[in-house]
C-alpha cells in the first residue's frame, strides 16, 4: 500500500512535464484496462458484452474498450480517494462548441468529435471578431472587412491543419483560443465603452461580455464533478444560456438602432 502511495504521489508531481492525462499516466489504470479487454472484449466475452449492451449505447459507438477504460476510471478514482489525492483527470478533461458538435462530442467522444468540438469553439470565436469588426469598422468601410475576413480565414486554416496533420496540442490550442479570446473580449468593450453614452443599449453587451469572460474561467478551473455529474465544462455550458438570451436583446436593439439610423438618412436624402 505505501508503495502504491509512493508512486500515485510521484505521478502527481510529474503530471505538470508529461503530456496526456495524470489518470491516463497512472499504471493501476493502464494495467486494469489490458486486463478487462483480455478478460471481457474477446471470444464468447465480447459477445456477451454486446448482447446485453443498452440499444443507445450500440448506436452511439460505444465498444467494449470504451466500457473498460469507463469502469477502469473509477477504479482509479477510487484509489486516489482512498490514499487521500486529489481526483485525477482522464481523457485530457474531466470533460475539456459550436452546439451541435459540442452536444455530440460529450454523446460520444472520439477523436472525430472531440476535434470537431475544438474547431468548432474555435470558429465560434473568430465569428465573433469578424461581427465585432463588421459592427465597428465595416458600416463605413467594407473593404476592410474583406481582408479582415481573409485574415481570419487563413488564421482558422492554419490552426486546424496545424491540430490536425502535425500535433494535436491541447496546450497550444488553449493558449490559441485565450489570446483569440482576450482580442474578441477588449475590442467588443472598447467599443461599447466608447459607443455607451450615444447608444445606451450597448451596456448589455458590457454585461455579456464581462460574464462570458468571468465563465470562461470555468474552463481553466479542473475539480472533481459534483455529484460525479456536474464538472466545470457542464456548468459553464449550462451558465452560458442566459448571456446568450442577453447577447440577443443587445442584437435586436441595436439592429432596431441601425434601421431608425437608415430611415432618418433616407428621409434626409
Amino acid at each position: 500500500m505505501a508503495g502504491r502511495a509512493a508512486r500515485l504521489v510521484l505521478l502527481a508531481g510529474a503530471a505538470a512535464l508529461a503530456s496526456g492525462s495524470q489518470g491516463d499516466r497512472e499504471p493501476v489504470y493502464r494495467d486494469c484496462v489490458l486486463q478487462c479487454e483480455e478478460q471481457n472484449c474477446s471470444g464468447g466475452a465480447l459477445n456477451h458484452f454486446r448482447s446485453r449492451q443498452p440499444i443507445y449505447m450500440s448506436l452511439a459507438g460505444w465498444t467494449c474498450r470504451d466500457d473498460c477504460k469507463y469502469e477502469c476510471m473509477w477504479v482509479t478514482v477510487g484509489l486516489y480517494l482512498q490514499e487521500g489525492h486529489k481526483v485525477p483527470q482522464f481523457h485530457g478533461k474531466v470533460s475539456l462548441n459550436a452546439w451541435f458538435w459540442s452536444t455530440v462530442f460529450h454523446t460520444r467522444d472520439t477523436d472525430l468529435t472531440e476535434k470537431m468540438d475544438y474547431f468548432c469553439a474555435s470558429t465560434v470565436i473568430l465569428h465573433s471578431i469578424y461581427l465585432c469588426c463588421v459592427r465597428t469598422v465595416g458600416l463605413q468601410h467594407p473593404a476592410v472587412v474583406s481582408a479582415f475576413r481573409a485574415l481570419l480565414l487563413l488564421m482558422l486554416t492554419v490552426h486546424v491543419s496545424y491540430l490536425s496533420l502535425i500535433r494535436f496540442d491541447y496546450g497550444y490550442n488553449l493558449v490559441a483560443n485565450v489570446a483569440i479570446g482576450l482580442v474578441n473580449v477588449v475590442w467588443w468593450l472598447a467599443w461599447c465603452l466608447w459607443n455607451q453614452r450615444r447608444l445606451p443599449h450597448v451596456r448589455k453587451c458590457v454585461v455579456v461580455v464581462l460574464l462570458l469572460q468571468g465563465l470562461s474561467l470555468l474552463e481553466l478551473l479542473d475539480f472533481p464533478p459534483l455529484f460525479w455529474v456536474l464538472d466545470a465544462h457542464a456548468i459553464w455550458h449550462i451558465s452560458t444560456i442566459p448571456v446568450h438570451v442577453l447577447f440577443f436583446s443587445f442584437l435586436e436593439d441595436d439592429s432596431l438602432y441601425l434601421l431608425k439610423e437608415s430611415e432618418d438618412k433616407f428621409k434626409l436624402d
